[in-house]
């Protein structure tokens, strides 16, 4: 599968007439596997004790590779289907006409490509021999991860037509979420943008600031479980819409909140994106000059005139707030600079290949989100990471860990994070998994007298300057149950919820200047299952310094 492997890596950047040539090779080779592993005499074989199944293991997988090769070689030619470029904006605009001629052909070679890799995950590797199962298992993860892209990109093109106004124009509220005051999908919406999608064309037309928007009276009535969990201030404020690490939930209180301050306006749907992204964008579309600011109504003092994938994050998390010291006026350089980047993105500054893998890097980690009221989109989206829905079942389990700030300003951006799973023994018969948090604050140590009064929040919610207070929260799987609660090794208090069928544990944790803290919640179920996936509020650090890897109780044989 080396030449697999290779024509999946020239197809995610792009070279497809790199990735045709290596198909065209492998097209050869699968052809000739797939001829000589179903001659009679090697089905013959297949049925021999003992080394039976390894005769069909090689049969299952080379029809399935060479069914998938010939799937995926007519999106290889001239039309460009399989090409980045299909989605990425051209002056302005996306090609709709394009997007809608791939979509049949990338839905039929999705289905194909799916339904052979279900063959090849379906053979059972604990009967073969291990020169023959390292190799399948190699197989395995290159077409699943071939089976992904297809899907994504298939999915795409089914409803982005629609979504970027092929029936008419779209207007999207954009959420532009600031991990320095964490909220349970990645930070507190402070800037907000309307982009407004027609047959194509994207534009910024409108932009807000949600402390302008304040309270909403009457608070609008969201779900009783989440309420129960986060407060009837999920309703009240634009600003704390996003308590619930269910996007969904989220993003139609936003738009209701929205379209209540802005009498007249119309939402479409959402969309979230935070500094990181951002940073992200920045290495496909390079460093962006800021011409707005030139006529920007405030003096930004030592900020940058000159965007960067290096500098953004701490530009937005951190220099504005020394730099302006009214939160509209930050909110609004936080948009403009979202506008300066997303022209940059649509006005052909930008390298395909890199946009859409910066798009999938931010995907993943959860700082990109979209929701729709059209069902039929929101269905697709919903089951995509860029749904933003909170999961866990049985069969496919999830362990969620999310954040918010309970300092009521900025300090998040001196938090580090880590979050791993242990799983533990069972002498009961129960299978269990502690998600242990630690979290430390590596603010200066006199960070309450020399950080800004609206980073350390100077007291006004009870909480010292200086000090970080975070309320930790953890989602177990469906049909799971909450056993415990420890901080430090020693079992603590800690609030019990459900949340759509999931357990639900809440822990508030303060820590000074240079404390570090470990707090862990128990889970447990009845019945056999994989090791749960772990999703986390996506903040200032990359996820994958937080995200550790799992391990056993030492305890475990």
């Amino acid at each position: 599968m080396r030449l697999g492997t290779s024509a999946y890596e020239l197809i995610n950047r792009g070279d497809l007439k790199g990735a045709e040539d290596q198909v065209s090779q492998l097209k050869e080779h699968t052809a000739a596997a797939r001829s000589a592993s179903t001659d009679p005499l090697w089905r013959i074989a297949g049925i021999v004790p003992w080394a039976g199944p390894n005769f069909m293991a090689v049969t299952d997988a080379a029809v399935a590779t060479d069914i998938s090769v010939n799937a995926v070689a007519p999106l290889l030619d001239s039309t460009g289907t399989f090409s980045p470029t299909l989605f990425t904006p051209k002056e302005g605009a996306v090609d709709l006409a394009a997007l809608q001629e791939a979509f049949p052909k990338l839905s039929r070679a999705s289905a194909t490509v799916s339904s052979a890799n279900n063959s090849i995950s379906a053979i059972n590797t604990d009967e073969l021999l291990p020169q023959l199962a390292a190799p399948l298992g190699k197989a395995s993860d290159v077409m699943k991860s071939l089976t992904d892209v297809l899907t994504e990109a298939s999915n795409a093109a089914q409803i982005l037509p629609p979504m970027l106004g092929s029936e008419g124009p779209r207007n999207y509220l954009v959420l532009v979420q600031n991990n320095a005051e964490s909220r349970a999908s990645g930070g507190i919406p402070g800037a907000l943008v309307v982009l407004t999608a027609d047959n194509g064309m994207l534009q910024l037309t409108d932009h807000g600031s949600a402390s302008d928007i304040g309270r909403i009276h009457p608070a609008l009535k969201v779900d009783e479980e989440q309420e129960s969990i986060y407060t009837t201030r999920l309703g009240a404020y634009m600003q704390n819409v996003n308590l619930t690490p269910d996007f969904p939930t989220a993003a139609s209180s936003a738009r209701k909140i929205w379209e209540k301050a802005n009498p007249g306006s119309s939402v479409d749907g959402v969309l979230s994106v935070d500094p990181v992204a951002l940073a992200y964008l920045l290495e496909a579309t390079g460093p962006i000059k800021l011409d707005q600011l030139e006529s920007f109504p405030a003096d930004l003092g030592s900020l940058p005139t000159t965007l960067t994938n290096e500098n953004v994050v701490t530009t937005l998390l951190s220099d504005v707030y020394n730099e302006i010291e009214e939160p509209a006026v930050q909110d609004a350089y936080f948009g403009a600079l979202a506008g300066e980047v997303f022209s940059g993105m649509t006005e052909g500054r930008v390298d395909a290949s890199a946009l859409v893998r910066a798009l999938q890097k931010g995907t993943a980690e959860g700082r990109l989100l979209v929701w729709s009221t059209e069902q039929d989109q929101q269905s697709v989206i919903a089951n995509s990471p860029l749904g933003g829905v909170i999961k866990g079942t049985p069969d496919s389990p999830e362990i969620g860990v999310y954040f918010n700030d309970g300092t009521g300003a900025k300090m998040d951006y001196y938090v580090r994070r880590q979050v791993e799973l242990e799983k533990r023994c069972q002498p009961d018969g129960y299978y269990r998994y502690a998600v242990q948090v630690t979290m430390t604050n590596g603010a200066p140590p006199d960070a309450g007298k020399t950080l800004p009064d609206y980073v350390t929040g100077a007291g006004a919610f009870g909480v010292k300057p200086g000090t970080v207070q975070t309320n930790v929260y953890a989602y177990g799987p469906t049909e799971w149950y909450l056993d415990s609660a420890a901080r430090d090794g020693k079992a603590a208090p800690f609030g019990s919820y459900k949340h759509d069928g999931r357990p639900v544990g809440a822990a508030t944790v303060s820590l000074a200047p240079g404390e570090s803290t470990t707090v862990e919640f128990e889970f447990s179920t009845p019945y056999e299952t994989d090791e749960p996936a772990l999703a986390v509020t996506p903040g200032v650090q990359p996820t994958s310094d937080v995200v550790q890897a799992s391990t056993v109780n030492k305890d475990c044989s």
